[in-house]
Parts: structure tokens; C-alpha cells; sequence
């Protein structure tokens, strides 16, 4: 990646583009006009039948796109993703993306749109950082339709003998709002409710966000819906969606937005965007559905999983590929020497100078996420993600350490270039694949939660131990009790180290993590793991993105990236 200051922004990038048509794209895949739902000329979703068609037709081959731990520096994880995919079309291979819709929390907050960047790009960028196919507000609509029918549950009687200081299922808004993490709800006269404590989550954080993105169909999807925890009775016993009987209302919610969407790159790539699951508090990859459809349709689907591969990728191998039954072929590394530099410890406002020492200690930081991939039996290739004020001893330094470790790697400009940068990249994935492997998760399904939540503390993160406070505890006993023993781990953890310390970047070594906090996620599959400080409502920085976004009078987006 380069910032040379004739090129662009990503927005006038995207919006000077030729898109084909939504249907042409989907031709060229071998759908029909009556496989897709067009939303306007350049969006539509899969249908029903188009997907119960593809079942039978054979798997392509999948490629996983992680990261180094994310710094203030970007490494452009979903640009390589984007740009890999564009590459592999360019050297005549079929080749599809799948990725995660991008929330209006990051846009308007901190990040700004995530469709990529420069010429790797998906589109239209304009609408997919917005409103999109709507799937996100569906899905706020649901949770919340849900919370409603508790509190009319409590209003009504309470026939469950819901204790409402043990209600755990919380609204949620798609938007950073500290504001929010607290309220109190029910004030005014028995008329308006039954008054309790209550809070905000932001909407990729809602269960009902894991759980479409790990329904395999409808009914799994209702499934899912069913056994979702909403509270616990005064007996301390677990209610479910299904004992307030609202599973079918919320699955009639979600019919539409459980289908994946299909788009395009600048290079007119094939892309399904589809759900979008935080990884520092979610699961973090795209959906099932989505992934499982691209895999039919093209010969090589990369697809990519959030922040580092500490967060995404662990629990892309350890949670998505149990609940999609495929596992990734190769998994690429994205790293920056910018990024690294700040993992060695040199500050963000002195990058663009060369500091050697901070790189070969940053490089910590990549040699153990290179470690947690081999752990899972899988070839990886590291792309350099490049920078014009990257030096040429620099990029020596680096591209040596990995022929020295043996680690293959590819530099990657696909920022400036499109798929053209990267199709070196390209190259040595191709080659990694034809690599034996050996795919194993880092733990079993029948290890205990605590077991689990260690395995991953110690192999993935590199801690020297994992301390439970005495809620935690607690909820380890109670929970392996109610028969939730054999779920999988999602751990909720900063994305900025391999601690649970945010401030502690490159590989931390001899730590604790602590485990605050264990929260059921039964219709979505695992049991979420509360470390450090970790939020589910982020909030705005003092300058948010927002500031800096308008519209045109000709109805053109302005400032999303």
C-alpha cells in the first residue's frame, strides 16, 4: 500500500468505477435471473432456491485472510482479501470474495468505511458502509423485538417466574453510544412495565447477529433462535426464546436478511457481503451461508476474519469451521512494517522514518501469529501489505527474517495496483495449497470450558496463565451443570495485543489473562469469555469519522473513507 498524494481517496476511487450490472455479475457465476433479488442495479441477494440448488455442486478451495495484532498504523487485512481475490480472476482462475458487512458504529466512529481500499475495493461502496440490503437493521429489529416481548412477558404476569435482575438479553443499537451501556427501563406507573436495570449492546454484538451468521437455513436459523438465553428464573434456571414463544416472529424478521448479498470489485470481481460479527466480541467472520455459497460458485474463495489472528482466525478454526463443516486451505498473514515498527516500540508519529531495531522486535508479533496457524495444521503465506515510505533495507530486513524462518511470503500492492499488485501474492498461495496439511482445532469439543478457555489463553495469546474471578468461577460450575460444556469458546479480548492489556504490543510474554465474565450465546454455539476491560457498546473517539462525512447536492457520498 502507498499513500502517494496524486492518487485518489477511496471514495472518489470507488465512485469514478464502472460497475457492471448486478445480473451479469451473477451470470458469469453461472446463476439466472431467478437465483438472484435485485436491490437496484448493482445489489442483489441469493435466493432460496438458487442456494438449495447449489448444495449439490462441488467445493471450491478456501483461503483465510488474518492479520498481525491491528495497530493505529492499518494493515489493510480486507484490501489484501479484496485485492487476492481480484489477482486470482487476473491469472484466470474463478474466483469469488466473501466478506463481512461493514457496521455503522466503526464507519461513523473510528474507522470509517471498510470495503477495502484504493483500487481493492467492493462496490458500491457508498451503500454497503451505509444502509446496505438492510440486513444489520433487521437484525436490531429483531433483537429488540425480542426484548420487548420480555419486558411484556414481566408486564403480563411473568408465567415464566423471570427474575428480573437475572434478565441478560440487552437492546441494541448499530452505533457507538457509551451513553447507552446503562439504563433503566420501565419508569413511570405500573401502565408502562415493570421497571429493572437494562443496557445497550452495539447490533454486531447481539447473539442474533452469531447466529445468522452460523445458520446453515431457515431452520437452522429458527433453530438457533430458539435456544437463545434470555434470563433466568428465581430458581436461577435458564429461559430460552422458546419459552416466550417468539422464535417464528423473529425467524420472519430475519428471512430476507439471512440471504447473502452479492456485489462486486472495482475489477468486477464476485463478492458475498454478509453479516458482520465483531471479533474482539463476537465471532468475526462472514456468514456461513455466504461462505458455503461462494465455495459452490467459484474455484477459490478467499474470505477474511476480523482483527489478528488471535481473534478471527482462532475462532474462524475453532468455531466456523465446526459450524460449516470446510476448513481453510491456506491462510495469509497480512503484516506492515509500519505496524510492526510500532509493535518494536517506535511511536505512530515517527513511522515514516526508518527504525530497524523496532521492526526485528515487532517481528515477535508476526512470528507468533505464524506459530498459532501451524498449531492448526495449515499453510500460510505472509503478504507484506507495502507502504511508499517502506525502506529498502527494510524491506530486506523482513523479507530475509522470513526466508530465514522458512515462512513464504509474497509483497503485496494492491492498494495502488488493484489485483496487477497482487498477483505475487496470488502465486505463492496457489503453491501453499498444494501443501500437505493437517487441520486440527487447538481443542477438543469434550475439554472442559475452563480447559478450553486455557488452551487458547496459553497456545494462541502465549499467557502464563488464566485467572477466573469468583464469578467466573462460578459460571464455569453452573454452566457445565445446564449441560453447555461441549460449546465451543469465544473469547472477548482487545485486538490491539496478545494480552488482554491493550497497551502491551509485540509478544507480551509471562502474563495473566483474566476472565471476568462467561456469557451464554446457546442459539449461536459457544460461550463467550469476558477479558480485561473488553466492551460491547464501544464508544466514539473525540474526533469521530462522522465528523467529517456529508453529501453532495447531486446525492454523492462525501468523507466515508
Amino acid at each position: 500500500m502507498t499513500t502517494n498524494k496524486t492518487v485518489p481517496s477511496d471514495i472518489e476511487i470507488a465512485q469514478q468505477a464502472t460497475m457492471q450490472n448486478i445480473t451479469k455479475i451473477a451470470r458469469g457465476i453461472g446463476l439466472v435471473e431467478d437465483d438472484i433479488e435485485l436491490f437496484g442495479k448493482y445489489k442483489a441477494k441469493l435466493s432460496y432456491e438458487a442456494i438449495e440448488r447449489l448444495k449439490t455442486a462441488k467445493n471450491g478451495r478456501l483461503i483465510l485472510v488474518t492479520a498481525i495484532n491491528p495497530t493505529a498504523a492499518g494493515e489493510g487485512k480486507s484490501t489484501v482479501t479484496v485485492g487476492l481475490g481480484d489477482a486470482l480472476q487476473k491469472k484466470g482462475k474463478s474466483a469469488m470474495i466473501a466478506m463481512r458487512e461493514p457496521s455503522l458504529g466503526p464507519v461513523m466512529g473510528v474507522k470509517g468505511g471498510a470495503t477495502g481500499g484504493g483500487y481493492a475495493q467492493v462496490l458500491p461502496m457508498e451503500d454497503i458502509n451505509l444502509h446496505f440490503t438492510g440486513d444489520i437493521h433487521a437484525i436490531t429489529t429483531a433483537n429488540n423485538a425480542l426484548s420487548a416481548m420480555i419486558d411484556n412477558h414481566l408486564h403480563q404476569g411473568n408465567e415464566c417466574k423471570i427474575d428480573p435482575r437475572r434478565i441478560i438479553w440487552k437492546r441494541v443499537l448499530d452505533m457507538n453510544d457509551r451513553a447507552l451501556r446503562k439504563v433503566v427501563v420501565g419508569l413511570g406507573g405500573p401502565v408502562q412495565g415493570v421497571p429493572r436495570e437494562d443496557g445497550f449492546d452495539i447490533t454486531v454484538a447481539s447473539e442474533i447477529m452469531a447466529v445468522l451468521c452460523l445458520a446453515t437455513d431457515l431452520e437452522d436459523l429458527k433453530r438457533r433462535l430458539s435456544l437463545i438465553v434470555v434470563a433466568y428464573t428465581y430458581d436461577k434456571e435458564p429461559i430460552t426464546v422458546a419459552d416466550i414463544g417468539v422464535e417464528g416472529a423473529l425467524t420472519l424478521l430475519l428471512k430476507d436478511a439471512l440471504k447473502p448479498n452479492l456485489v462486486q470489485t472495482i475489477e468486477q470481481t464476485p463478492a458475498l457481503v454478509h453479516g458482520g460479527p465483531f471479533a474482539n466480541i463476537a465471532h468475526g467472520c462472514n456468514s456461513v451461508m455466504a461462505t458455503s455459497a461462494a465455495l459452490k460458485l467459484a474455484d477459490y474463495v478467499v474470505t477474511e476474519a476480523g482483527f489478528g489472528a488471535d481473534l478471527g482466525a482462532e475462532k474462524f478454526l475453532n468455531i466456523k469451521t465446526r459450524a460449516a463443516g470446510v476448513h481453510p486451505d491456506a491462510i495469509v498473514i497480512v503484516a506492515t512494517i509500519r505496524a510492526l515498527k510500532m509493535h518494536g516500540g517506535q511511536n505512530k508519529t515517527a513511522l515514516k522514518e526508518e527504525n530497524i531495531p523496532a521492526l526485528q522486535a515487532g517481528l515477535e508479533n508476526l512470528e507468533k501469529h505464524i506459530e498459532t496457524i501451524q498449531a492448526f495444521g495449515l499453510p500460510h503465506v505472509v503478504a507484506i501489505n507495502r507502504f511508499i515510505t517502506d525502506t529498502t533495507e527494510e524491506t530486506k530486513v523482513l523479507t530475509e527474517w522470513c526466508r530465514n524462518k522458512q515462512t513464504p511470503y509474497a509483497l503485496t500492492e494492491v492498494w495502488e495496483k488493484g489485483g496487477e499488485g497482487g498477483l505475487e501474492l496470488a502465486e505463492q498461495v496457489l503453491a501453499a495449497m498444494e501443501k500437505p496439511s493437517f487441520f486440527s482445532p487447538i481443542y477438543s469439543l469434550q475439554d472442559s470450558l475452563a480447559d478450553k478457555i486455557s488452551k487458547v489463553a496459553t497456545e494462541v495469546y502465549g499467557a502464563k496463565e488464566v485467572v477466573f474471578s469468583n464469578k467466573a468461577q462460578k459460571q464455569l460450575e453452573q454452566f457445565e451443570s445446564y449441560g453447555w460444556g461441549e460449546l465451543p469458546i469465544c473469547m472477548a479480548k482487545t485486538q490491539y495485543s496478545l494480552s488482554d492489556d491493550a497497551a502491551k504490543l509485540g509478544r507480551p510474554k509471562d502474563f495473566t489473562l483474566h476472565i471476568r465474565e462467561l456469557l451464554p450465546k446457546i442459539g449461536a454455539g459457544f460461550i463467550v469469555a469476558l477479558t480485561g476491560d473488553v466492551m460491547t457498546m464501544p464508544g466514539l473517539p473525540k474526533n469521530p469519522a462522522a465528523l467529517k462525512m456529508n453529501v453532495s447536492l447531486e446525492g454523492k457520498a462525501v468523507g466515508l473513507f
